[in-house]
């Protein structure tokens, strides 16, 4: 491919990203879900760092690993949705180049960010459940600080030859995207030029980073079982256990979403193309607004507070 420079091929200086395509009619009434999750989203991750702040019973490192999953679900959302709402109302369809791969890249790096510190939260729930005594002197303020830059420098790290791959590539058959935001395989499709190396870059990046981090929760969470087993009663079981109730539904939150979009992929060639981009949508786009819906509805302090904020205003 040394030779490009002198074919047909074209980079585009814009992409058309075409929304949900075949239910354009349709996109008015489509916004409104989507605006509510945005509305919900903003608000409950705000309010988590709010709450966090001022709660000095907050003070404690599952809490902090919450503020930096709540931060990276902000990015996430401030990233993609007002371009997609601005499709669904304003039919504002085009994004520049650059534009388009800094968003694909802020998409792919909020998702192994979230997987990162899910990994962290199951560290916190380990020591927490098997060390209890040690737990403030094993997960220090400075070790958590270290966690978290440690997550962020990797995701960013790993993450940084994907929209390097895609600046080098020409794309020749089209500068349309089937879908309302810059994803990784939209843009991986329109390239002329041989793109095997950054499919199997995303094979080693799913398999040997996000993979790991699922190996490494599921090994946590069998300690942590083993750990509730052994407890002698069953109210002291249930108990433990709920404590680790949060992390366990936006783990199976981020997850699961991400298990049915690999199925489709291979399995369901035949779904039409609307539902497809639909489900794509909720599997990026449910989990950042569901984490703090899950820890508001189960967080004894985090209620509280709601409620206290409430009643004084009644007041």
């Amino acid at each position: 491919m040394s030779d490009t420079n002198t074919t047909h091929f074209t980079n585009p200086s814009t992409f058309i990203l075409l929304g949900i395509p075949g239910l354009e009619v349709a996109h008015a009434w489509i916004s409104i879900p989507f605006c509510t999750m945005y509305v919900i989203a903003i608000l409950g991750n705000f309010y988590i760092l709010f709450v966090v702040k001022m709660e000095p019973s907050l003070h404690e490192p599952m809490y902090y690993f919450l503020c930096m999953l709540a931060v990276t679900d902000l990015v996430l959302y401030t990233s993609t949705m007002p371009k997609i709402l601005a499709i669904f109302w304003f039919n504002s369809r085009e994004i520049n180049f650059s534009a388009c791969l800094t968003q694909m890249y802020f998409i792919l790096i909020s998702s192994l960010l979230e997987s990162g510190i899910l990994v962290a939260m199951a560290l916190d729930r380990y020591v927490a459940i098997c060390h209890p005594l040690r737990h403030s002197t094993i997960l220090t303020n400075p070790l958590v600080a270290k966690i978290g830059l440690a997550v962020v420098l990797c995701g960013c790290i790993v993450l940084l030859p994907y929209p390097l791959l895609e600046r080098q590539w020409s794309s020749c058959r089209t500068n349309v995207i089937s879908e309302p935001f810059c994803s990784h395989i939209a843009v991986l499709k329109l390239a002329c030029a041989d793109t095997s190396v950054s499919s199997y870059y995303g094979l080693f990046v799913l398999f040997f980073v996000m993979g790991l981090d699922g190996i490494f929760i599921a090994m946590s969470y069998i300690q942590i079982l083993r750990a509730i087993f052994s407890l002698p009663t069953k109210d002291a079981r249930v108990k433990t256990l709920g404590t680790c109730g949060s992390h366990l539904f936006v783990i199976l939150a981020f997850y699961i979403p991400g298990l049915i979009m690999s199925l489709m992929h291979r399995f369901a060639q035949n779904v039409p193309l609307p539902f497809h981009v639909l489900i794509g949508n909720m599997y990026l786009l449910l989990p950042p607004m569901l984490n703090p819906v899950i820890y508001g509805v189960r967080t004894k302090q985090i209620r509280d507070r709601l409620l206290r904020l409430f009643t004084h205003k009644g007041a």
